[in-house]
């Protein structure tokens, strides 16, 4: 696939779909479990696909970024609604033009469901043009069709960081941009606000989190800055963090930052676009003290972006390998080396 980029996956009819879309002029393709081994079509295009997330109680429904396909001028980037269809098709709205959106998620909060959606920046005249500085957009998800959302936070410039991090039973979001790092949570019960804090204040160009070492608080691992040349792993330490790990190779174009497990075992997923084009997985040696170590997954495919399915005996990563213009898989059946 060329360009492959996004990868997530949904559940229709009790069985789980595998999807993967190219970030170039192209489609989505889908494969069904439990082999996962034909490819069917979701859409043809127009592609330009940055993310996909499934859409909480629903049959295999999803949101989608369609035609974000430059690095610059991507006034015609839109959010679509996409449904699985009885006939194996599937039916594709749109529901929100929103210029640069990059990044978003379906985030719950008691019975109620919202959208946070980033803007790489606003406006661009060419590739370099950082000037005009990207958003967050929010909303209330109440359905399939149009998405009504308002700025909640400006000025984020390279905006180009999310990841969703779940901890005391609240979901809230992690964003990253050249201003540092920010958390943002949704309303906790109606007529609330949406909260913001700063927590990092360093480029940073992608973050995850999770507790590698099983001592009761978070890591974060970082890739910096802006499509960095560095895989950095933080630890929090007398109200600061504390970077204790980085990958031992600096190539620009790190892309993959996933924090998740594999095997049972807490682990963070990375990989590069550039160098050696590694995916790689970063795990805890000793936990007193801390020694992190990183393994080669496969080298020279240059992954975009990453997906982690856990399944009974196996977990799965999704992989769009997107300087190799492949989409992978990689079963993990044993415990980890």
């Amino acid at each position: 696939m060329n360009r492959c980029y996004s990868a997530t996956h949904i559940e229709v009819d009790g069985q789980s779909r595998i999807l993967l879309a190219t970030e170039g002029e192209g489609p989505c393709l889908a494969w069904t479990g439990p082999d996962y081994g034909t490819p069917h079509e979701v859409w043809a295009g127009p592609g330009g696909t940055m993310s996909m997330v499934p859409i909480p109680g629903s049959n295999g429904e999803f949101l989608a970024v369609h035609k974000f396909f430059k690095m610059f001028q991507w006034e015609e980037a839109k959010l679509v609604h996409v449904k699985p269809l009885a006939d194996g098709r599937y039916a594709v709205t749109d529901v929100l033009h929103l210029p640069y959106i990059h990044r978003f998620d379906l985030v719950p909060a008691g019975d109620r469901l919202y959208f946070i959606g980033c803007t790489l920046a606003t406006t661009k005249d060419s590739r370099e043009d950082w000037s005009n500085p990207g958003k967050i957009f929010v909303g209330e998800y109440t359905g399939p069709g149009p998405l009504q959302v308002s700025v909640l936070k400006d000025g984020l410039t390279q905006n180009h960081g999310f990841n969703r991090l779940e901890r005391d039973g609240r979901v809230t979001s992690l964003v990253t941009c050249q201003q540092g790092a920010f958390e943002v949570t949704p309303p906790q019960h109606p007529g609330a606000a949406w909260q913001v804090r700063q927590f990092m204040d360093w480029p940073i160009s992608d973050i995850a989190a999770i507790d590698i070492d099983g001592d009761g608080e978070l890591e974060f691992a970082t890739i910096e800055a802006f499509h960095g040349s560095y895989f950095r792993v933080y630890k929090q330490s007398g109200g600061g963090y504390q970077k204790i790990y980085e990958h031992p190779e600096v190539s620009e174009f790190y892309h993959v930052v996933t924090g998740t497990t594999l095997a049972g075992q807490a682990v963070f997923l990375g990989g590069c676009r550039r160098g050696k084009q590694q995916l790689f997985y970063v795990h805890a040696l000793q936990n007193s003290p801390l020694v992190l170590q990183a393994e080669v997954i496969e080298e020279g495919v240059g992954p975009s972006n990453v997906h982690v399915m856990h399944e009974p005996g196996r977990d799965i990563i999704v992989s769009a390998n997107r300087e190799k213009a492949e989409a992978a898989l990689y079963i993990v059946t044993e415990d980890l080396a």
